[in-house]
């Protein structure tokens, strides 16, 4: 797959479609939509014999399936869900309506982001215990006296088969009504064709050895799965909140209105986010985040649900519901993500159509045909035939892919990255050059006012509050630091109201204060307007020479006030900046600002490729020169400034998205706080993610091939293939779990 797949011409991206999602279409729309949450369907298995089940069922458009999350989303034109359910459960599902577009009363109480553990019960291990000893006693007896067929044999592995293998037998039983070719009808088509051949005991150690394999690698990708959500066991169960009558009460987090007042004592888990109203101190926004440092919280700072209050007691104003949260809102883009196919996931699934039928065909080839032209006994080749039929079990090869993707995923959301898909995940280890915005990227975005010149007659002070009441309409970083500065002057006080305001990007903002028109924005904008006449040009190019952003107030015919701002270098910047380069990724800045404070942060930084004087739109010129000197290109911006250069993007990173609904939604890749060091993290933990995957591929399809050929020459039993095929599913699943170790 080409680095801009998925990507228009402009880099924009475009709908995926693959064999789990249909993509809306004019014939979609308007359509109903069901979602099912379905305990026992985590496996491709269950998925094709849903997808066999309905594919021919009028009414339904397009079945989307998240195995990792148990949900199947239906989307129908059906009178009602009923059909669906009668469906689901004639499979030997036992599926829960989540929600249902036809009735909202039918959506369960169930949190989204609540999943169900795998608990299997002491008395179904138990089961399996009592299988394990009697298909080991049908072995050894088998061993000891020579005779598989015997009573006692055949009792003991009917025994075993009973105890241990029922549920795989009945799952193959509907997979045989529905025409359906999967694992549990592979399974028990060889532990019958097994025990018709007399080989009993085999029968018994096969299907025993599956059932203890089938539970091992279930309570391993629930491990996988239910990774992310240890993030919403964070969130307490309850808050103390302040009643009408001034009473402090403890109820429980989802009963809190919005613009509730909450009281947090030391020590505690915030329950809900909010903003600080009354108290100083430090929280451990660490699951949010990803800091390792506390951050100090004073009133109107921003509280995150889920995060550890340090040393102070505060109270703060909720200002969203408890499944509104910004936890709660990671934690569903992680789990919608998962559910989504990456690249190689979907090539695997391609792989896997082919390959069972492609060794059913080769072992009703070797049961039937090969003992008929080579004059050769049936019993010996229609045993090799059974070998092959386990060896078809396509598990270990197509859960490698999507138990990778998830746990990665899911440390990624741990360490406060955000990735909005598999795709994005696997493509990080391609991008061969960055650009970086300079402002509140590569810089804190906290600019200062330095230095003031007044360029016409008559006192500062009315030419500053001008200047400041301009600003106050823009949420541009230097807008911010003048008024900042106009608020701490001793003339600091109310702002003058601005009508007919208008922002032009990239260059300032217009108002009429008073009855008269105003200008505030930078030379470009003077020189557009004629304004820029030899004075003010020396004075601009005096202060940007030592690095500063020059801003002028002007009238319609002459400037006033000139300010020049500086920015600091974020601490984490240089050095992060080091260790995308070191992974041979070539770093580029892109700033509206002036060549001189430009050049000036790339040198601290220590990037040599620095462009200044860019308009929105050259910045996403600069994107598409980049994509063609170097292929993939990633942008980094705050999501919301840098809206068509982040969208143009082959993957687009939003810095300091926590608290931001508009970067959550716009990034392909969310980092939660400011430290750039998440991006070389990111790009480590793609190219690892490609590691595992193609380990684990290479060893599904290497033990397959391997067993493959012990089969056609008569050199393996039934209990190895089995052994073999679930040991390999094991091994994928416990690398793949590697993942969810630390990222750095």
């Amino acid at each position: 797959m080409d680095c801009c797949d998925g990507k228009n011409e402009c880099g924009t991206a475009l709908p995926t479609v693959d064999s789990a999602t249909t993509v809306d279409s004019p014939t979609t729309a308007g359509c109903e939509e069901a979602v099912f949450l379905i305990q026992k369907m985590d496996c491709p298995t269950e998925e094709k014999l849903i997808r066999d089940r309905f594919k021919t069922m009028v009414g339904i458009e397009s079945l989307h399936f998240n195995l990792m999350q148990r949900e199947l989303t239906v989307r129908h034109r059906l009178r009602s869900t009923h059909e669906l359910l009668t469906g689901l459960i004639g499979l030997g599902l036992d599926p829960v309506l989540k929600n249902d577009s036809l009735d909202g009363s039918a959506a369960t109480a169930q949190p989204v982001t609540d999943v169900t553990a795998v608990r299997i019960p002491v008395s179904k291990w138990l089961l399996i215990g009592f299988s394990g000893l009697a298909a080991i006693g049908a072995e050894t007896l088998a061993w000891t006296s020579g005779a598989d067929a015997s009573w006692p044999v055949v009792t003991l592995a009917l025994l075993a088969i009973a105890l241990g293998g029922l549920d795989t037998l009945r799952k193959g039983w509907i997979a045989l009504r529905h025409f359906s070719l999967n694992m549990n009808f592979l399974m028990s088509l060889a532990v019958i064709g097994a025990a018709a051949i007399g080989q009993w005991p085999e029968a018994a150690v096969v299907i025993f050895l599956f059932a203890v394999a089938e539970m091992i690698e279930a309570l391993s990708l629930d491990r996988a799965r239910n990774a992310i959500r240890q993030l919403m066991a964070m969130t307490p169960d309850t808050a103390t909140v302040q009643g009408m009558d001034g009473t402090w009460n403890e109820i429980p987090a989802f009963q809190v209105m919005t613009s509730a007042l909450v009281r947090v004592q030391p020590g505690q888990r915030i329950a809900l986010d909010g903003v600080v109203s009354r108290g100083q101190t430090t929280i451990n926004q660490a699951p949010i985040t990803g800091e390792s440092m506390p951050v100090a919280k004073r009133p109107g700072d921003v509280v995150f649900a889920g995060t550890v209050n340090g040393h102070g007691e505060i109270e703060y104003r909720v200002s969203a519901p408890q499944g509104d949260s910004m936890l709660a809102r990671i934690v569903r883009s992680v789990q919608q993500a998962q559910g989504d196919r990456a690249p190689t996931q979907r090539f695997v699934d391609e792989f896997a159509r082919f390959y069972i039928p492609a060794v059913m065909a080769l072992a009703l080839l070797v049961a039937l045909i090969v003992p008929f032209m080579l004059n050769a006994p049936y019993q010996p080749w229609f045993y090799r035939a059974l070998v092959l039929l386990v060896i078809a079990c396509p598990c270990a090869l197509v859960i490698s892919t999507p138990v990778t993707i998830v746990s990665a995923l899911a440390a990624a959301a741990r360490h406060g990255i955000l990735i909005k898909g598999g795709a994005y995940l696997e493509e990080g280890r391609k991008l061969n050059a960055i650009a970086l915005d300079k402002t509140g990227t590569i810089t804190c975005g906290q600019p200062s006012v330095t230095d003031l010149r007044q360029l016409s007659d008559g006192d500062e002070a009315p030419l500053l509050r001008l200047a400041a009441s301009l600003a106050t309409r823009s949420d541009h970083p230097v807008s911010a630091a003048v008024v900042k500065y106009w608020a701490g002057t001793a003339q600091g006080g109310d702002v003058h109201d601005v009508t007919d305001f208008i922002a032009l990007p990239g260059r300032g903002v217009i108002g009429t204060i008073e009855g008269q028109s105003y200008c505030f924005g930078n030379y470009r904008m003077m020189q557009e307007r004629g304004l820029c006449d030899d004075a003010l040009t020396a004075a601009l190019e005096e202060y940007e020479r030592c690095g500063k952003s020059v801003v002028v107030l002007s009238s319609v015919t002459a400037p006033l006030l000139l300010l020049a701002v500086a920015d600091t270098l974020r601490a984490s910047s240089a050095a992060a900046i080091a260790s995308i380069r070191a992974l041979g990724v070539h770093v580029a800045m892109l700033s509206g600002d002036n060549a001189h404070a430009a050049n000036a942060i790339g040198q601290q930084a220590g990037i040599a490729d620095v462009r200044a004087n860019l308009l929105p739109e050259d910045k996403l010129a600069a994107i598409r020169e980049l994509r063609g000197q170097y292929g993939c290109v990633g942008m980094v911006g705050d999501g919301i400034n840098d809206a068509p250069a982040l969208a143009s993007a082959d993957i687009g990173f939003a810095m300091g998205a926590a608290g931001s609904d508009t970067a959550l939604e716009t990034a392909d890749v969310a980092l939660m706080d400011d430290d750039l060091h998440k991006l070389p993290a990111f790009l480590r933990l793609s190219a690892r993610t490609r590691t595992v995957l193609l380990q684990n591929i290479a060893l599904a399809l290497s033990i397959k091939a391997l067993f493959l050929l012990l089969a056609l020459t008569g050199q393996a039993t039934l209990w190895m293939a089995v052994f073999a095929d679930m040991g390999a599913s094991l091994l994928v699943v416990f690398n793949a779990l590697r993942m969810l170790r630390t990222i750095n």
